[in-house]
């Protein structure tokens, strides 16, 4: 069974039994607690807490999911892979263990046909219903194995919901491993599908990695998680997913770039493993690109870096010294963009990314490989046989070399590596990230608690600020430090909520409103910003200015209006800007974040150049004709799959909901936006680009000023052009060709005055040179010379020196310059060979104008604060120069 007709045997059951075909969610979630897309259940997570009721009560989704948390498995065994398709079934409220077993066991015996004497199931120690279920349906009781926590308890390895589970898992025969089930042999009897009964909630890891379960969800809810790769790799008869019809011409493309065939079934030693890892690797980095992850250094940036560098480096092991990722990548979208077309549209970006990684690597690889010699060779010196682990963690850590290659070189060096330091040091290393991402996990899991009781009680804030920017409200409550309170007094800062607000809550890059409240009590607020605290529910920050507030105060809230409008313009500019940069660099130049406030903006998009001036004049000309022409700016609500057939624009990372907002700008900018806009282009502009600058790899970033501030900054350049055309008397248009003129002829000047300087202190060294006395063992120059700034007065001395020749002679000069004592030494070559440094001379003088001596060689210098003691400092130096050349 091909993979295309297993993904719509899946959905087709479902549907047929009254659950919702929800879309995949972006790789890159809406939850801040988790880095990536890990499980089917992620953007329903709401549901399950409570905190939002579907519009649906049943689910069915294939979720595109990352997980690296096993990588150094991937090609070591047959069912790790750190990108896979995850087919879920989902019910929040409506069925639960019964229904959940039994839709499983429909569907893997009757629509997949798989043999039921092949299927094993694991149930959790103590759950005696799900072995009951299962055993009524007719899976035999030497086929039902309980397990613990580790393997039959599921969570997404974060606070949040979870429950125990039920693993299907298909046995795939004496070729595959040992006899005894799952509980003994995972490669053997490997686990397809997993029955998550949804039901409590976890809270934060302890140090010894357990987690309390705070308590019972509202209503106990189905998770399931099908994995594609592996029923493909059963319903296909191959060994493993790189065989299967998934990534079968990912692998035949590695083949073809190495040169030799791929091991095949059964043990092919780290070569096999090579040809999987490249192959598996290959599949996750294009589809994290498509959907917005860029290299860096760390958070998901790093986790796609590591995958990069971990294909290259087993393209390496297996001989491919040419670039792989772009072929390995683009198989990949020839293969799987049909289903998943984000890979199609997003081939460009794809292919660019992979290819400026793969290039930066190379060089990493090659700057590692030096500094490791260099620390073998240090090793064998010192007659050691270890390098040790501080050498390897600072490669790893410093300079992205991995440790493997760090073994491998040492090995060949007959050297060991310190394994065990460099595994402490990443353990430090982690812990210290773990503990400050505690810290903060902690904070917004307290706020999170507050805002969820309140939104219990009281549901969603009704949202009114599309239409107006006033309206009365209900105070429903009041939260200091994390904790719900009754009231707060004059001068407090306490986040406020209502139950309707017309205050626009931060996101998608837009800020939030700020304006004021006013109570019956007589209490007046001045809002400083407004976020959501839980999806539609609005958490405005507050100072108490005057009176004191409580729960339950009815009050009005007035929007601060020309801020709003100002946001407004700069949100319309934002979509224009967008459109006119796909449309000038292509359409990777996608929004990968954005800051929308008053009169300004900032938007960064993925590019792999800086844009120079002509191409940045080009791209403001380009939106301000757009808004000149006053395109009327259309919202309008559809489904989201509506939104897409329609070619609306969807942002990296935003969740929608299944019924979208969109925003039209004229005939060329269509985005799915939440934010607030301006009626008709025109209101929006003009818009006036500051400048661009790299942000990270691959990613770019503009700022820009729009409205009344790109006006105001207009005004300002146009004052200081006309003040700067009034000191060169000239016309304005004429003032940066007549500047260009008079900068030419200044720096002509200055060479001349260079070479004339320079002639005076050649001449100024002859006289010195002449001036020179003899004293027991060879000559001297000292003097108080003027007019000399520090170099001149060091060029003074060097020059001098250089005339006496091959003489044992030293020259100490000395000058007054801003207030400061200087001193200048300088030695002939022929004395700074028997040992003798120019600082020497100047140690004791320095202290004589109240400073100290440096340099090194035959030239130093000294200052001080008294430059009234320089001829006594002078005389100083003189006296112990004569002491060192008569010794």
């Amino acid at each position: 069974m091909r993979s295309t007709q297993i993904r719509s045997t899946f959905l087709d059951f479902f549907t047929s039994r009254g659950h919702r075909h929800v879309p995949s969610s972006p790789l890159i979630p809406s939850d801040p607690t988790l880095l990536l897309a890990n499980a089917g259940m992620n953007q329903f997570k709401p549901y399950f807490l409570g905190e939002v009721t579907p519009d649906y009560p049943r689910a069915t989704t294939i979720q595109k999911c990352a997980r690296t948390s096993d990588i150094d498995n991937v090609g070591r065994t047959n069912r790790h892979a750190t990108f896979f398709e995850m087919m879920g079934n989902f019910s929040f409220g409506d069925y639960f263990k019964a229904d959940a077993i039994a839709y499983a066991w429909e569907l893997l015996t009757q629509g997949y046909n798989l043999e039921k004497d092949r299927l094993w199931i694991t149930v959790h120690q103590d759950d005696d219903e799900a072995e009951q279920l299962w055993r009524r349906i007719g899976v035999p009781a030497d086929r039902v194995q309980r397990l613990g926590m580790e393997d039959n308890y599921w969570s997404m390895g974060v606070p949040g919901p979870c429950g125990p589970c039920s693993e299907v898992n298909y046995d795939r025969g004496p070729a595959f491993g040992r006899e005894g089930g799952p509980a003994v042999d995972g490669e053997r009897y490997v686990e397809i599908w997993n029955l998550v009964f949804m039901q409590s909630l976890r809270g934060e890891d302890d140090d010894n990695g357990t987690f309390p379960i705070l308590g019972d969800l509202a209503r106990q809810s189905i998770d399931t998680g099908l994995g594609l790769d592996r029923l493909a790799a059963i319903l296909q008869d191959v060994e493993n997913v790189c065989s299967t019809d998934l990534l079968l011409p990912t692998l035949t493309t590695i083949q073809e770039l190495a040169g030799r065939d791929y091991p095949g079934n059964g043990p092919g030693g780290e070569e096999k493993v090579s040809f999987q890892v490249v192959t598996e690797h290959a599949r996750s980095i294009a589809y994290l690109i498509a959907d917005g992850v860029l290299p860096a250094k760390d958070g998901r940036g790093y986790v796609l870096r590591r995958l990069m560098r971990r294909a290259i480096r087993h393209a390496r092991l297996l001989g491919i010294d040419q670039p792989v990722l772009a072929p390995a990548t683009a198989s990949v979208i020839a293969n799987l963009g049909d289903v998943w077309p984000e890979l199609v549209s997003q081939a460009s970006l794809i292919e660019q990314v992979v290819t400026a990684e793969e290039e930066s690597f190379t060089r990493t690889l090659s700057q590692g490989t030096r500094l490791l010699n260099a620390a073998i060779t240090r090793s064998r010196e010192g007659r050691s046989t270890t390098l040790t682990g501080e050498t390897a963690f600072e490669l790893h850590d410093t300079y992205g070399f991995p440790v493997e290659l760090t073994i491998e070189a040492a090995r060949d060096a007959g050297l060991s590596v310190d394994e065990d330091r460099f595994t402490a040091l990443l353990a430090e290393q982690q812990k210290r990230a773990k503990t400050g991402g505690k810290a903060k996990t902690a904070e917004a899991l307290r706020r999170q608690d507050a805002y969820r009781e309140l939104s219990s009680r009281h549901g969603r804030t009704d949202f009114v600020g599309y239409d107006r920017l006033d309206t009365e409200a209900t105070v429903l409550g009041l939260i200091s430090d994390g904790t719900v309170v009754p009231g707060a007094d004059q001068g407090e800062t306490v986040e406020l909520v209502l139950d309707r607000s017309p205050f626009y809550a931060e996101s998608g890059g837009q800020v939030g409103d700020t304006g004021t409240i006013r109570t019956t009590g007589g209490a007046f607020l001045e809002v400083l910003d407004t976020k959501l605290g839980l999806e539609g529910f609005h958490v405005h920050t507050v100072r108490v200015r005057e009176g004191e507030i409580r729960t339950g105060e009815q009050a009005e809230a007035l929007v601060d209006g020309p801020r709003r409008d100002a946001v407004a313009r700069s949100h319309s500019a934002t979509h224009v800007l967008h459109a006119m940069l796909r449309r000038t660099l292509g359409d990777h130049a996608r929004q990968h974040g954005s800051l929308v406030d008053a009169g300004r903006l900032r938007f960064d998009f993925a590019h792999f150049s800086a844009l120079d001036r002509t191409q940045l004049a080009a791209i403001e000309a380009l939106v301000n004709d757009h808004l000149l022409d006053d395109p009327e700016v259309r919202i309008w609500h559809a489904t989201r799959s509506e939104a897409e057939a329609a070619g609306a624009t969807a942002l990296f990372g935003e969740k929608y909901g299944d019924h979208v907002r969109i925003v039209d700008i004229g005939d060329f900018s269509r985005e799915l936006c939440g934010g607030t806009h301006v009626p008709h282009g025109s209101n929006a502009g003009p818009v006036r680009i500051l400048g661009e600058a790299s942000i990270g790899s691959n990613l770019r970033r503009i700022e820009a000023l729009t409205g009344r501030d790109a006006l105001t900054y207009h005004d300002t350049e146009r004052r200081l052009l006309e003040e700067l055309s009034s000191l060169l008397g000239t016309r304005p248009q004429d003032a940066p060709e007549t500047l260009r003129k008079r900068l030419d002829a200044l720096t002509t000047a200055q060479q001349e005055l260079a070479r004339i300087r320079d002639t005076e202190l050649h001449t100024r060294a002859r006289q010195l040179a002449a001036s020179a006395r003899t004293i027991p063992g060879g000559r001297i120059v000292t003097k108080n010379v003027t007019g000399l700034s520090p170099d001149e007065l060091r060029t003074l001395a060097t020059n001098t020196a250089d005339l006496l020749g091959d003489n044992h002679a030293a020259v100490i000069l000395g000058a007054e310059h801003d207030g400061k004592a200087l001193l200048a030494a300088a030695i002939t070559r022929s004395l700074h060979t028997t040992g003798i440094q120019a600082s020497q001379l100047l140690t004791a003088a320095a202290r004589t104008v109240g400073g100290g001596a440096g340099g090194k060689g035959p030239v130093a210098s000294a200052g001080g604060r008294r430059p009234e003691a320089l001829d006594e400092a002078i005389t100083v130096a003189g006296k112990d120069t004569a002491r060192v050349l008569g010794q």
